[in-house]
């Protein structure tokens, strides 16, 4: 079952008061390029949540976001009496030396963040990998469920465009069939409007049909065209990470439609190539999103 690069996943795991959300968000990239975003008490576990994403996901930009929570964890609060007696004494210092009338307040004290730290017990890294590793299966799991329903979508109707593509081709193929005739006559009436009364060499003229008909023969155009519709077709129920392959399907598609046009010039054949260079375009935006 293809997937697709667009998603969104959110998992939720506790233990022992402590408390992991994950969130990820996937959208179309060329390459894998994985962002986390954790707060920095748990940020040893980085490397692990990159392989383990790196594991599960093999295409797209993937942000994720985590959120970690210890309620009821063993917290003191530190105080630094010797700092906040040395910010004292400057601030005396200030005052003295500029004539400043303000007094010095715990809220203004307060606001040195060094004099007030928060100590908490640290955790065992393996303790919060294990809760962590939880929320993080869950996001990735709604994440790849999502993925394959976009992904499912997207074989849909990617295939009703080369269904589509098919019929073109079913039409240039028929009037294809009449092209090297309706120019023989063309050719004809006009060279003997040139040359009115004067008698034909018909083995000449022959032969300028039968270069014509070479040139304008598009029978392995359509033979190859058919043989990339088929194999991706294929390709869509392969269950593996395809989006590459499809993009180079579809860009040898698209240089067989460019060979047919180049090779016609009858409108109903130029209007079926313009058709197909349509879905054909449709089709390669929508594999710039599939892993």
């Amino acid at each position: 079952m293809i997937k697709s690069m667009t998603g969104f996943g959110r998992g939720e795991a506790s233990q022992n008061n402590i408390t992991f959300t994950v969130d990820i968000k996937t959208v179309n990239h060329r390459y894998s390029d994985i962002s986390v975003r954790m707060p920095r008490m748990v940020s040893a576990l980085e490397e692990k949540v990159r392989e383990y994403i790196g594991s599960k996901l093999n295409r797209g930009k993937i942000d994720i976001y985590i959120n970690y929570d210890s309620f009821g964890q063993d917290t003191k609060v530190k105080l630094d009496t010797n700092l906040a007696a040395a910010y004292v004494d400057s601030l005396n210092t200030l005052k003295d030396q500029f004539g400043i009338k303000d007094e010095i307040s715990l809220s203004l004290l307060t606001r040195f963040s060094d004099i007030l730290k928060l100590d908490t017990e640290e955790q065992d890294i393996d303790f919060l990998w294990s809760i962590l590793s939880s929320a993080l299966e869950q996001a990735v799991n709604s994440l790849l469920e999502m993925r394959s329903r976009e992904g499912e979508r997207l074989r849909k109707d990617m295939v009703q465009k080369l269904d589509n593509i098919k019929g073109a081709v079913a039409q240039i193929k028929e009037k294809s069939a009449d092209i090297v005739d309706v120019y023989k006559n063309k050719l004809y009436e006009k060279i003997k409007e040139l040359t009115k009364d004067i008698q034909l060499d018909e083995n000449r003229l022959l032969t300028e049909v039968a270069i014509f008909a070479d040139k304008a023969s598009i029978d392995e155009e359509i033979v190859r065209l058919g043989s990339h519709i088929e194999e991706f077709k294929k390709t869509l129920f392969i269950n593996a990470p395809i989006g590459k392959k499809l993009d180079f399907i579809v860009q040898e598609m698209n240089r067989e439609v460019n060979t047919i046009g180049s090779k016609s010039s009858d409108l109903g054949v130029v209007s079926s190539v313009i058709e197909m260079k349509t879905e054909i375009e449709k089709i390669r935006e929508q594999v710039q999103n599939i892993e």
